[in-house]
């Protein structure tokens, strides 16, 4: 085992060390029936509307590989991209790491259907910038629409609180006028980046905004099952969430996700919705996910053992 093999299992190690710590101290002071009572609790409209909530975000999401394939100037089926995109990211959220884990097995998926190493990383990168773009617009507009609690939880005032809003707020609107001005490659020190165009660009903080805020309803779904809690409050608070799991890189933000809502919304942020939110957008997903992982192989190998068969019988066809 080389020394950078052994420097992310140590970092991974040290993750889920963390995530187990945050976990502990969340949960220790609830017993098994109070769970599980918190749980049940939750009503079945609740559950269900917070579901829709979920699979469109998952929807959304397979919206930034095709955003990707455009901005290449590949083509695939949109079932295609669904499929290789749903998989990828149901694995890839809970894995941890989610850039590489998910970038794995997008190229698994893509590299059969005619996508090259080098095209699967920059839909990797061009999907990574439309996370970013959707978080930090996001971010922009629940620290101007919803200042004082940003300026609680961030412990400065409402005036500053809005000030940093709109200087998030101003990113994608710089990256949406490079893309409108520059043809070319931006060169930034020694590195450069190919913009999409224009209308590519739009898409991207369109959708990355669109996937944020249908995340952030579908936690404002089980939070608002045990309080009266504002929309822009469970945005606020996931953002937060979002932003220290992107930091932290725990397997599927376990705990870290968890302190930081119970931090942000601490009278709404029962244990129930807290176990409900993660089995709605990450369990559930998780589980699907791995059996259409299962699945799609079964019918790949099982594709490619015909082709197999087809060129051996024209070879020997070709030989008589």
């Amino acid at each position: 085992m080389n020394l950078k093999r052994i420097i992310w299992n140590g970092f991974l190690v040290a993750a889920l060390c963390v995530a187990g710590l945050l976990l502990y101290r969340i949960f220790r002071q609830y017993s098994l029936e109070q769970i599980v009572q918190s749980v049940r609790s939750i009503p079945f409209a609740a559950f269900c509307t917070a579901l829709l909530f979920a699979a469109a975000s998952y929807l959304c999401l397979s919206c930034f590989d095709l955003l990707a394939i455009r901005s290449l100037g590949k083509s695939l089926p949109y079932r295609k991209i669904l499929l290789a995109s749903f998989i990828s990211l149901s694995l890839g959220h809970n894995i941890g790491f989610a850039g590489l884990s998910s970038g794995a097995f997008r190229y698994r998926y893509y590299s059969r259907w005619g996508l090259t190493i080098e095209d699967v990383a920059k839909i990797i990168l061009f999907c990574g910038v439309t996370v970013g773009l959707g978080l930090t617009t996001l971010a922009g507009l629940a620290l101007v629409v919803n200042p004082d609690d940003a300026a609680r939880l961030l412990r400065i005032d409402p005036a500053g609180t809005r000030l940093f809003g709109l200087l998030a707020l101003a990113v994608p609107g710089v990256y949406a006028v490079l893309a409108f001005f520059i043809r070319g490659r931006l060169r930034l020190w020694r590195w450069s980046f190919q913009l999409p165009r224009f209308p590519i660009a739009v898409a991207q903080v369109g959708v990355g905004t669109i996937n944020f805020v249908l995340v952030s309803a579908c936690l404002h779904q089980m939070l608002s099952v045990f309080g009266d809690v504002a929309f822009f409050r469970s945005v606020t608070a996931y953002v937060l969430a979002n932003s220290a799991i992107l930091a932290t890189h725990v397997p599927g933000g376990l705990g870290v996700l968890e302190a930081t809502v119970s931090y942000a919304v601490p009278q709404e942020a029962s244990i129930g919705a807290l176990i409900a939110f993660r089995c709605t957008y990450f369990f559930l997903p998780l589980a699907l996910g791995a059996a259409l992982f299962i699945v799609s192989e079964v019918i790949f190998r099982r594709q490619s053992r015909g082709a197999d068969e087809e060129a051996e019988e024209r070879a020997e066809a070709q030989s008589v």
